[in-house]
């Protein structure tokens, strides 16, 4: 059973190495107004991020070990500290994919725990990047097995470049590795509300893509929706809805 749409929420990202000050006025300006849960950005622009929604409900989320998460594990563990003392209450990682591949399962183990443990220290979320489109279905349980072991809250499809149905088919793969044992974010590049219901339904709590105000209003309206089909489904068969 996926989550109620009412337990999602949307991420808006900019990620982008090459993104600026005044995309970051913007970005931060959108997730306000609409009254996102984070802002996503990249590891230089945290200062600024924190520093401009101090004041505000939206979290400053970073990404460490970008993009491709090759990175010693205390390099990533670096990453984590600077990226909490610039404001960051949220971080993904990236996973080791090399390390996982070559069957080092404690390697790729502690380059989690690295991140994980710097991020409770300071009561932020750790997620990992598992790019699970280049992954086969056995290497992303053993990563899904070893994130739990981690202690990691999330999992996260990729980098938040692909399409939106590579995205969704991501999404369905680690769902049923994780199940609702860890939240799953979907990061990809959702262009309409379809693909972001194929997201959920596929068994994502989070939305993360970059979003513009047509797609987001959408969006928030749909998760606010009651779920009319499951209830009518639910009624009749004389079950609460979920």
């Amino acid at each position: 059973m996926t989550a109620p749409r009412r337990m999602v929420r949307l991420e808006h990202r900019l990620t982008q190495p090459n993104a600026t000050l005044a995309e970051l006025d913007a970005a931060s300006e959108l997730a306000v107004e609409h009254e996102l849960a984070t802002l996503i950005v990249s590891p230089w622009l945290v200062k600024p991020a924190a520093r401009l929604l101090s004041r505000t409900s939206v979290r400053v989320a970073t990404v460490i070990g970008y993009p491709f998460g090759g990175q010693v594990a205390a390099v990533k563990a670096f990453e984590a500290s600077t990226a909490l003392e610039h404001g960051a209450t949220e971080l993904d990682f990236v996973l080791n994919g090399g390390a996982l591949r070559s069957g080092e399962d404690e390697a790729v183990l502690d380059d989690m725990l690295a991140v994980v443990e710097m991020a409770h220290s300071a009561l932020a979320v750790a997620g990992v990047i598992v790019q699970a489109g280049q992954l086969s279905d056995e290497l992303i349980l053993r990563a899904c097995r070893l994130a739990a072991r981690a202690g990691v809250d999330r999992v996260v499809t990729s980098a938040g470049e692909e399409p939106a149905m590579a995205t969704i088919n991501m999404a369905r793969v680690l769902h049923g590795a994780v199940g609702e044992q860890l939240t799953l974010k979907a990061a990809g590049a959702f262009t309409d509300l379809s693909q972001i219901a194929d997201a959920v339904s596929a068994g994502a709590r989070r939305i993360s893509t970059s979003f513009n105000a047509g797609l987001v209003d959408e969006a928030r309206s749909w998760l606010q929706e009651p779920a009319l089909v499951a209830a009518t489904s639910d009624s009749d068969s004389g079950s609460a809805a979920g």
